[in-house]
């Protein structure tokens, strides 16, 4: 169950949800392909087709091989974690974003407190389908999301809950 469901009000549901786009992973996939493909599986190929090693060096080839697709893994793993640790949701009196595992921050603000959403997108986000949100409430600070997917879906889902409350 996501935060966002977990913390629903009497008779709230649900609108719409998004999270960040799969672009937040790139680095830590590339990081994590370069260290399970080229040395780590090199590695371990190189320390088991070799015939005339010595034990020593070939427990070392091993180890380094494993260490490097541990590593790979765990790179992979927390670009995951990154993603997912990221909630934005419209319910039909709110807008709710979480970002945060450990340590947690939370927007919630009421639609009729939404004052404005602002969407910028890159060339490449255009193209991507990812974007930055900036929610600014009546007498508050403009709060900026970057790397969101489908930006525009969210805000036109947000506007047109705004308008169904009035």
């Amino acid at each position: 169950m996501t935060y966002v469901e977990s913390h629903l009000a009497a008779g709230e549901t649900v609108i719409y949800q998004t999270r960040l786009h799969w672009i937040v992973m790139l680095g830590h996939i590339v990081l994590g392909c370069l260290l399970l493909g080229l040395p780590g599986v090199f590695l371990l190929y190189y320390a088991a087709s070799q015939a005339g090693i010595e034990s020593k060096t070939l427990h070392i080839m091993e180890g380094g091989g494993v260490v490097l697709l541990v590593c790979g893994v765990v790179a992979i793993l927390m670009g995951m974690v990154r993603r997912n640790a990221t909630e934005m949701a419209l319910t039909n009196r709110r807008v709710v974003i979480k970002t945060g595992l450990v340590g947690r921050t939370t927007i919630e603000m009421l639609l009729n407190k939404v004052e404005s959403i602002e969407v910028s997108e890159t060339v490449l986000g255009r193209m991507l389908g990812y974007g930055t949100i900036v929610v600014i409430g009546t007498g508050g600070t403009p709060e900026p999301f970057h790397r969101v997917a489908h930006p525009l879906e969210f805000r036109s889902k947000v506007q047109q809950q705004i308008e169904k409350l009035h």
